[in-house]
C-alpha cells in the first residue's frame, strides 16, 4: 500500500455518499442567499420596514461592502480572475475527464457560487455609483436574492440529480 492509497483509505473523498458534503452544500448557499452582497438580509428587511436610521445603516453598510469588493477587484482583480478560472477548469478536467469524485463535489458546488459571486460583483458596481441608495437599493437586493436563490436552487438540484446517478452507478464493492 503506498502513501496515496493509505491517506485516501484514511480520509473518505466520496463526497455524494457523504453527509458532509451536503451539509456545506446547504450552509454554502444558506449563506450566499443571507449575506446579499455582504450585508445580511435582516437587515435589510429592517430597513424596508422601519426607514430612517436603519434605512441609513442600510446604505452605508452596502457602501461600504461594494467599495471593498471593488477595491479588491480593482487591486488584483484580473490574477483572481485568472486564477479562480484555472481552479475551475481543473477541478471539471479532474471530476469528470477522470472521473475524480472530490472534484466533481467541489467543482458543483464552487461553480454556481462563482456565479452567484459575479452578480455580488455587479450589483456591487451599481451600489458604488450612488445609482441604488434607500428604496431602490432595497428593491435591488431584494431582486438579487431572488436570483441567487434560483441559481442556487438549480444548482442544489442538478447536483442532487449527479450525485444520485453517481451513487447509483458505483458500486459499493468497487465495481
Amino acid at each position: 500500500m503506498n502513501l496515496t492509497d493509505s491517506l485516501f483509505s484514511t480520509i473518505d473523498v466520496r463526497s455524494f455518499s457523504n453527509l458532509w458534503f451536503w451539509l456545506v452544500l446547504a450552509v454554502a448557499w444558506s449563506n450566499v442567499t443571507h449575506f446579499v452582497m455582504g450585508v445580511p438580509f435582516d437587515m435589510v428587511q429592517r430597513a424596508r420596514r422601519q426607514g430612517g436610521e436603519a434605512m441609513r445603516d442600510l446604505n452605508t453598510l452596502a457602501a461600504i461592502q461594494a467599495r471593498r469588493r471593488l477595491g479588491i477587484l480593482r487591486a488584483s482583480g484580473v490574477w483572481l480572475v485568472g486564477f479562480w478560472m484555472a481552479v475551475l477548469t481543473s477541478l471539471a478536467l479532474l471530476g469528470f475527464r477522470h472521473g475524480f469524485e472530490l472534484a466533481q463535489a467541489s467543482f458543483l458546488l464552487l461553480a454556481p457560487l462563482s456565479l452567484a459571486g459575479w452578480l455580488s460583483l455587479r450589483l456591487s458596481l451599481r451600489v458604488a455609483t450612488g445609482a441604488l441608495v434607500d428604496e431602490p437599493l432595497v428593491r435591488a437586493i431584494f431582486w438579487y436574492r431572488v436570483v441567487i436563490q434560483a441559481v442556487g436552487l438549480a444548482a442544489i438540484l442538478v447536483t442532487t440529480m449527479w450525485g444520485m446517478w453517481h451513487n447509483l452507478s458505483v458500486s459499493t464493492l468497487g465495481g
